[in-house]
């Protein structure tokens, strides 16, 4: 159903989150990416993630996130990540995701417990059946980061037989972080429990812009 409001790209978002980085291998992701056909054909593997996001500000005002990137493909001729799963906690969020970039954005519920110390207690829930939670607690320094100086800091998705490139711009501070907790239910998302991520990254404070896709063609 469509949502009282319609946010056209492009998006301007500022907010805090939590990146994990993992290398999935690739039975993990076969059985639980949840990767479509388009992706399963392109898919590369090496470097994933998961992040856990609260923006404070967009087009369609606050929410919450919660996405899966299983790795990097080759879609469209181009080398990409490209998002297999992706929670969000309104449907303004949601309707506007998948039409402006193609992102698979389903409607979740979201609870953030924000400790004095800076520890992140996150569970995301679906028609009342809790399948994530994560406990974070930053513990480094924060420093300056943007993706301006990473490659490949874009992703393709699908709408219909159409591949979508989004080319996001994301920058702000960034702290090392531990994950004391992790677990998922493997109907809904990736069973993070089973694997030892890579980097636990904590986003005190960024600012990210998703643009107009560009349209590809081929696969």
């Amino acid at each position: 159903m469509k949502p009282d409001l319609i946010a056209p790209p492009p998006w301007r978002l500022a907010g805090e989150g939590t990146v994990l980085l993992y290398h999935f291998p690739r039975g993990f992701n076969q059985e639980y990416g949840f990767m479509e056909p388009f992706q399963s054909k392109g898919y590369k593997g090496w470097i994933g993630a998961v992040m856990l996001v609260e923006y404070t500000t967009s087009e369609v005002g606050p929410y919450f996130e919660l996405l899966c990137i299983p790795g990097f493909f080759t879609i469209g001729g181009k080398f990409t990540f490209s998002v297999s799963r992706i929670f969000v906690s309104t449907h303004e969020s949601a309707w506007n995701g998948r039409h402006n970039w193609g992102l698979p954005k389903q409607v979740a519920d979201f609870t953030v417990v924000k400790r004095a110390d800076g520890e992140r207690l996150y569970e995301v829930e679906v028609d009342g059946h809790l399948f994530l939670k994560a406990h974070v607690k930053p513990w480094s320094p924060s420093v300056p980061f943007s993706n301006k100086v990473v490659p490949f800091t874009r992703i393709v998705q699908q709408i219909q037989d159409q591949l979508l490139l989004t080319r996001p711009v994301a920058s702000g501070y960034m702290q090392l972080a531990s994950l004391k907790q992790v677990a998922a239910e493997p109907n809904y998302f990736p069973p993070l429990h089973q694997l030892k991520p890579l980097a636990c990254l904590y986003m005190p404070d960024f600012l990210m812009t998703f643009p107009k896709p560009e349209e590809l063609w081929g696969s």
